[in-house]
Parts: structure tokens; sequence; C-alpha cells
């Protein structure tokens, strides 16, 4: 009994450890879901909500790096200043990966179809949990 003792105790970790990881997976999802759901009423401010509201954001996009929430929104309002450029939005999710405790990247494309002309690309973003949130910390869309 004494030797089965420490497998019980492991496999109840490994069991604790991937609840944990199914958990932040679906709030991770749910972040991009509302970001969707926002972008699609045109509410730039409302997606914005998903990513760190800091000057350490980072977002690397065609035009380069972009240091800063506020930067960041700027340049999606001046590149998607009315319903015709923002258009409908989807997202496919690749792959959702551990980093450490409290970080994850995910991979995915996104599908923007809209009247000025449909755009499509792939991005990679990391997620933080700060202050009991998830938030994107860093974003490379291309």
């Amino acid at each position: 009994m004494k030797k089965l003792l420490p497998l019980l105790f492991l496999i109840l970790t490994l069991q604790a450890f991937s609840q944990t990881e199914t958990a932040d997976k679906k709030a991770i999802l749910s972040v991009l879901k509302s970001q969707e759901n926002a972008w699609n009423q045109n509410d730039l401010e409302g997606f914005m909500q998903g990513y760190w509201k800091s000057d350490s954001l980072k977002f690397y996009g065609s035009k380069g790096v972009t240091n800063g929430w506020q930067k960041t929104l700027d340049n999606y309002k001046k590149g998607y200043p009315s319903k015709e450029y923002t258009g409908t939005l989807t997202f496919t999710i690749d792959a959702i990966t551990k980093i450490e405790d409290n970080s994850y990247y995910v991979m995915g494309q996104f599908h923007l179809v809209r009247d000025a002309g449909n755009a499509n690309g792939v991005f990679l973003i990391i997620f933080r949990k700060i202050d009991g949130e998830w938030k994107i910390i860093a974003d490379l869309s291309c």
C-alpha cells in the first residue's frame, strides 16, 4: 500500500494540472470570442479589452512593432475607420500551448469578410494571466 501512495499522488497531481490547463484554455477562447463579437459590432475599444492595457504591450504587424495599448488602438482606428473596413471577423484557432504558469501562446488564423475587400492572415499571440484576467501581452499578426 505504501508503494501505491506516491503513484496515487502523482496521478491526482497530473489530473489537477490537466483540469487547470483545460480551464485556462477555455478562458482564453472566451477572450477571443469576446474580441470577435466586439469587432463584428465595429467596437474597436471593446476588441482591445482582450489586450493588456499597458505601454509594454507589443503588436507586430505589417508596419513593424507598435508599443503600447493606446498606440495599438489608434492604429486599429486608423486602419479600420468604419464598418466597411471592420466587416465580419472570425478566428480559427490552431493551437493553444502552455509556456509556463499563467502564460500561453495561441497560433491561429483570422478571416475578415468586408466590403473594403476580404483579408486573411495568421497570428501568434501570447496571453498572460494578469490580476486574474487573461490578457494578450504580445501579438504577431500578418
